[in-house]
Order: C-alpha cells, then sequence, then structure tokens
C-alpha cells in the first residue's frame, strides 16, 4: 500500500527520535563503566612502566587495583614551580582535562613536541616500596608522523635515570612507528639518563644503534624506517623533561625538596 509523502516523512522521522533516543539513553548509562575501564587502562599502563605488571600478564580488575592501591602515590604538582600541590586531590584529578580548560591551563610555546596548551598543575605517581619512594611515572604526549603519542616515562628517584617508557595511545603505522608498542625496543630505555652533565634534557632516539647504557646513557635505537616518529618521540621526551614540563618538580625531587 502506498503511503503519502507527509506519512512517510512522520514515519522517517519517528524511527530517527526513537533510535536516537536508545543511542544517547545507552551512551548514559554506558558511561560510569566506559570511566571504570579507562581509568583500569590508566592504572595497567602505570603499573607496566613501573616494572610492577609483567608483558602478557593477566589480571582481573580487582588484583590491578590492588596491585596500584599497594605501591603506587599519585599526587599533584605545580607544573611551572615544580612544587606539590596538596590542595588538589590526586585522585580525582584529571590532567587530559586540565590541559582543555582554559581555566586551568595556557598556551604552550611554540616546541617541538606540538604541545599546544600546558595544564597549570599536572599529575605524578609515585612508586613507593615500604614507605620509600623507588621511582616516578610521568605522563607524556606529543606528535609522532600520523598522531598524538600518549604515554608514561619513569623515572628513578634520582630524578635522572631512566626505568622504563610506554605508550597507551597513538596512531602511527602498525610495524614502523608503530614499533614504540614493540616490548623490545622499550627495554632499551631503562638505565639510561634523561639529562646532561648540565642537567638538559639529552636523551634521544637516534638514527641506527645505540651503545650499552653506560657507554651510551643518553641514546636509544631509531626506529626502523619510522624517522619523523622517532623525531616525534625524542621531541616530547625532551619537552616534558625540559622547563615547560617537570624540569622544575625533577629538579626539586634531586635536590631534595620533594617527594
Amino acid at each position: 500500500m502506498a503511503h503519502s509523502t507527509p506519512y512517510t516523512i512522520a514515519f522517517a522521522a519517528g524511527v530517527s527520535i526513537v533510535c536516537g533516543v536508545l543511542v544517547a539513553g545507552s551512551a548514559v548509562a554506558l558511561k560510569p563503566r566506559q570511566e571504570e575501564n579507562k581509568m583500569l587502562d590508566q592504572r595497567k599502563q602505570v603499573l607496566s612502566v613501573a616494572g610492577l605488571l609483567n608483558q602478557g600478564e593477566a589480571l582481573a580488575p580487582a588484583e590491578i587495583n590492588s596491585r596500584f592501591d599497594q605501591s603506587i602515590i599519585p599526587i599533584v604538582i605545580d607544573l611551572k614551580s615544580g612544587a606539590l600541590a596538596p590542595d588538589i586531590a590526586a585522585a580525582t584529578f584529571d590532567m587530559q582535562r586540565a590541559m582543555k580548560d582554559p581555566a586551568t591551563s595556557e598556551s604552550a610555546p611554540a616546541n617541538d613536541a606540538k604541545v599546544f596548551r600546558l595544564p597549570k598543575h599536572a599529575l605524578v605517581y609515585k612508586v613507593v616500596e615500604a614507605g620509600e619512594t623507588k621511582g616516578l611515572i610521568l605522563p607524556i604526549q606529543g606528535y609522532g608522523l600520523w598522531s598524538v603519542l600518549y604515554g608514561f616515562l619513569a623515572v628513578g628517584a634520582d630524578g635522572n635515570t631512566i626505568q622504563g617508557i610506554t605508550f597507551y595511545q597513538h596512531g602511527e603505522t602498525p610495524g614502523l612507528g608503530g614499533e614504540v608498542d614493540n616490548p623490545k625496543w622499550k627495554s632499551l630505555w631503562p638505565g639510561r639518563r634523561a639529562y646532561n652533565n648540565a642537567w638538559k634534557p639529552a636523551i634521544r632516539v637516534i638514527k641506527g644503534q645505540a651503545g650499552a647504557p653506560d657507554a651510551d646513557p643518553h641514546s636509544i635505537d631509531g626506529l626502523s624506517g619510522a624517522t619523523i616518529t622517532s623525531n616525534g618521540v625524542t621531541a616530547l621526551v625532551q619537552f616534558w623533561l625540559g622547563d615547560m614540563g617537570y624540569g622544575p618538580f625533577l629538579g626539586a625531587v634531586r635536590e631534595g625538596r620533594a617527594i
């Protein structure tokens, strides 16, 4: 049976409205679960770069949370001064949200990492054992070839020795820039030094092979066929170790004025 044009339009509009309501309702209903999963993944990444979660180790959510709560203490710092910000609750502080909000961030000077806004405060994770700080986990990000790479850099309690690196989100080419996910490449970072003798960020991804950490403390093997991604990793790591990033905080750590 043929229907009139108004009927067809009304029917299509009704279906669209019902579908829209269902999709919106599902999104609202699933948001708490999505936020929970996001937090769980972040905790897994922090545990991994801290050396508290082995490659391929499968843990139930309760075990991830338990291991995190036993060994990791999140703190919030003032990014410019490096001082602790005790009035900001670290458990609920969202650094990414702070970077996007003009009230809690500011424009960053031009930089090779292409970080366009900086939060006034930043989140840092302390790795503790028997009440003693053994390391620091620093959120990092910056542009590679095709995407922004988001990750964590682990630094020792001396504020200089690198303990690990991981990237949990990016869109780099699999087999090329995507090799930032390769455990073999990530294993080259521990034992390197973040800074040179003048306390300037010196760690870099070079073209070709680097020497052993004791002989070549500031160099990491380049990613074969992925020069731009390699340069991007160098730029973003040096940016966050510098004066606009965690440099003031790590300086305070080395001088015994923090943690």
